[in-house]
């Protein structure tokens, strides 16, 4: 199968091979052509499949093929996060670059000043990124309509429920033509984005990419049994065995990424946090930094679980456990990108073995239990698993405040 092959312009085409995309990607051949014909999709792809050109190069062309003058805000994409949202204009931009007549797309997101992103909508845009929220503030400010909209497109549509967001796209759909083309791309569907796909899609193509070993990436799961209070200990010891050039550390909160960033410092490993709280200038600042090694260790939370692409990261690691499945997808994604190979490695104690057995259970996955010499679990799990979480993939039970979470985390903050 070609490109060629599934109904592209000559000027798409040209921007693809400019790009060195050689084939397309089982969700590209499958989503195109229906996208070209302007049927709704709901398609599910793993992480790296190549699920943004799907979308971007048939939405180019339709608007390369309807009038630009004046311009009109015909294609809408929302994102979960600020980084996504500049991923995908950059790659949408890149796609555009050979259309012969030019196209405006804007990347609207929080954490920076609004004045900018309203200059730049000024004689209107083609296609935008947006958070929702920004994009609601942007619309109040009469900065854009949106009743021009003909494409709507929800990429990662489940960390946009996930992350709140259900109120904004609601309010967004209201502003909305009834009449438009609605697309979702997401690694997973859970319940929730099921039931706004059913209210939204009409007699939608349903793409399921199948994760056979050809469509996986190539990323080797591993489990590591480490008491909680060593686990600092036990990262310093491998990054210093493995020589690794850069490492993702997943945490919890953004108490735990500036905690642990601080001790890998002081032990002379470059290292820096990254958690959502960080201005939009420092969050670019500090992973530009890792893109270009000048940091050997990022410590963050689950908001660089999606949207960035770190080109040859050899390794991601769980220090703490996502809370769902669907989030350990994300995670270890990071790694083993654009036909690279990758390490993710999650820290298992006695008190998260149940969870991370939830987590295999979900992903059909089995990983050996390793100890590493001079770092074997003394504790031991002292109550029975509870219950499953059906609806996030949590674990049910008594919930700890979120006092006694960070005093908890304190208290270790000291052994480690």
């Amino acid at each position: 199968m070609s490109f060629s092959s599934l109904g592209l312009s000559p000027a798409i085409l040209h921007a693809v091979a400019e790009r060195g995309y050689a084939t397309p990607t089982p969700v590209q051949v499958a989503a195109i052509p229906s996208i070209l014909g302007g049927a709704d999709v709901l398609a599910a792809a793993q992480t790296g499949s190549g699920k943004t050109a799907a979308f971007a190069l048939p939405l180019l062309q339709f608007l390369q093929q309807a009038s630009a003058t004046p311009r009109k805000l015909r294609v809408l994409i929302l994102v979960p996060t600020r980084e996504l949202a500049q991923q995908t204009t950059e790659a949408i931009r890149m796609l555009a670059q050979a259309s012969p007549q030019p196209l405006k797309i804007a990347a609207l997101f929080g954490g920076v000043s609004i004045n900018p992103q309203m200059m730049d909508l000024r004689g209107g845009a083609d296609l935008v990124v947006a958070t929702p929220g920004r994009l609601l503030d942007l619309v109040e400010h009469n900065a854009l309509k949106l009743s021009e909209v003909a494409s709507l497109v929800l990429d990662e549509a489940d960390r946009l429920l996930d992350m709140g967001f259900s109120d904004e796209i609601n309010r967004i759909l209201a502003l909305l033509p009834a009449q438009r083309q609605n697309l979702f791309f997401s690694a997973t569907f859970p319940t929730a984005v099921l039931a706004l796909a059913g209210r939204m899609l009409h007699q939608p193509v349903r793409i399921a990419v199948p994760a056979l070993a050809q469509n996986q990436p190539d990323i080797e799961q591993r489990a590591i049994m480490v008491d909680a209070g060593r686990r600092t200990q036990l990262l310093r010891h491998l990054l210093k065995e493995n020589k690794w050039g850069r490492v993702l550390v997943f945490v919890a909160t953004k108490y735990s990424a500036e905690h642990i960033a601080e001790k890998l410092q002081r032990a002379g490993i470059k290292a820096a946090a990254f958690h959502g709280e960080f201005s939009q200038g420092a969050r670019d600042e500090v992973l530009a930094d890792f893109k270009a090694s000048k940091l050997q260790v990022l410590v963050a939370t689950d908001v660089a679980a999606r949207g960035i692409d770190i080109a040859q990261l050899p390794v991601v690691l769980n220090y703490d456990l996502p809370r769902s499945a669907v989030d350990y997808t994300h995670r270890i994604g990071r790694t083993g990108r654009a036909g690279k190979s990758g390490i993710a490695i999650s820290f298992v104690s006695a008190d998260t073995e149940a969870h991370f057995h939830l987590i295999e259970k979900r992903h059909h996955l089995k990983c050996e239990r390793e100890q590493i010499a001079g770092f074997e679990p003394v504790d031991v799990a002292t109550a029975p698993a509870a219950p499953a979480d059906a609806a996030n993939g949590g674990i049910k039970g008594k919930r700890k405040s979120k006092k006694d979470k960070l005093r908890e985390a304190a208290a270790r903050g000291k052994n480690e």
